[in-house]
């Protein structure tokens, strides 16, 4: 990596691991329906393992309910069979002959905290990660020191603005898990 690049590398690898760590809170449950929760769920349709998202429309007429509604009437019953044969979910779906309603059931004080705990645990991961690359920065600027490549003054400036982005990253994700924490607890 070209050290004038060092930040800007730097920069987008930060921000990728925070989008990572967002998206990976979104497979947390929080209790209310999100269509976000069917992400996961491959429908057998039409011979193939197809994306729920392809098959159907997800909305949430209410906060306790996910209905998804398909394209294909026919596809009502393999719909069904997708989300209840996914037991990472947990949950039991209906379906009428027109549209599947999956009622989300509240989350007791247990699974609320086993919830939070997961959450700290993806933050813990996402600071790992957050840390390997301003070390992978750090490595880089120092051995360009090394090298004579840039000066002493040089490396220190990149070294503190590394720091600067690191400080930033990891407020954006104590933030994010913040807020989902206070989204799992709130009944």
């Amino acid at each position: 990596m070209n050290i004038d690049n060092v930040i800007s590398e730097t920069s987008k690898k930060f921000k990728s691991a925070i989008e990572h760590f967002a998206e990976d809170l979104k497979t947390v449950r929080t209790g209310r329906a999100h269509p976000s929760m069917l992400d996961g769920v491959t429908v057998e349709a039409y011979g193939t393992p197809m994306p729920l998202i392809q098959v159907g429309n997800v909305t949430t007429p209410e906060a306790q309910l996910l209905q998804i509604t398909p394209f294909d009437p026919n596809n009502v019953s393999a719909i069904a069979a997708a989300i209840r044969n996914n037991q990472s979910l947990g949950l039991n779906p209906m379906d009428d002959g027109k549209v599947v309603r999956v009622p989300i059931p509240p989350l007791t004080e247990d699974r609320r905290r086993d919830y939070v705990k997961l959450v700290s645990q993806k933050m813990e991961d996402a600071m790992i990660s957050a840390r390997n690359i301003r070390r992978d920065a750090m490595d880089i600027i120092d051995s360009a020191k090394k090298d004579k490549a840039i000066g002493e003054d040089d490396a220190k400036r990149l070294q503190d603005q590394i720091e600067d982005k690191m400080n930033a990253a990891k407020a954006e994700v104590e933030a994010l898990a913040k807020a989902k924490e206070e989204e799992i607890l709130t009944v």
